[in-house]
């Protein structure tokens, strides 16, 4: 398998826990999102997505390789192909509940707070360096603040977001807390959220899908 990340994305991320957490070998083939006018937009990286966005994982393993995007659809992916570890409860009400934490993350928070809305803000619309980074955090924080709510009331959350094992719903949570952290986002008031993050980071699956270890890191 290759997985086309770049160190610091919230997608990839995503991705290099579940990869980990399956204990499934696979090379990383760096795409900086900064440099030369951003990789991911060249002729050659859009042949693979066209959307010019990371993660994309090749998986030739299955056959004939396939470029599979969107972070979420390549751990189902991994999810179907590797069961073991499951990412995803047995019961179809907690598998709902898992996903729906998950994607209040990947689709209510992170949109919000990517890299090119950002750079929309500043290059398009002149928005100043310091009303960027409190347009991230105040998306990021509202929705942080919901999620604490929900974990901190249902009794499934355990260790985890989901009991005593990572599911998907850790795999999403963990890159936001990183960025969320890295953009000075208020989280004293995120206690689960915040045990939860670090229970995962004593993982080495967690910690091995850092940004501060991967290959390009050194490049930001």
């Amino acid at each position: 398998m290759k997985l086309y990340s770049y160190f610091r994305s919230s997608a990839s991320y995503r991705v290099r826990i579940a990869l980990n957490l399956k204990g499934l070998a696979y090379d990383i083939v760096p795409v900086h999102l900064l440099k030369n006018g951003g990789e991911q937009l060249s002729p050659e990286y859009r042949q693979l997505n066209a959307d010019g966005l990371v993660p994309v994982l090749t998986d030739d393993t299955q056959g004939e390789a396939a470029a599979l995007t969107q972070s979420l659809a390549i751990i189902e992916y991994l999810e179907e192909t590797h069961p073991q570890p499951a990412l995803l409860p047995a019961e179809p009400c907690d598998r709902a509940w898992v996903r729906g934490i998950a994607l209040s993350i990947a689709c209510d928070i992170h949109p919000l707070n990517n890299l090119r809305v950002l750079r929309y803000l500043v290059r398009n619309l002149n928005v100043s360096e310091d009303d960027k980074n409190a347009w991230y955090r105040h998306w990021c924080e509202q929705g942080l603040a919901a999620l604490e709510t929900t974990l901190a009331r249902d009794k499934r959350s355990g260790r985890f977001c989901y009991g005593d094992t990572p599911t998907l719903a850790d795999c999403c949570l963990v890159p936001q807390v990183f960025n969320a952290q890295r953009l000075n986002c208020d989280l004293s008031r995120l206690p689960t959220i915040m045990r939860i993050n670090d229970a995962c980071l004593a993982l080495d699956a967690f910690a091995n899908a850092a940004p501060a270890v991967q290959p390009d890191a050194e490049t930001s």
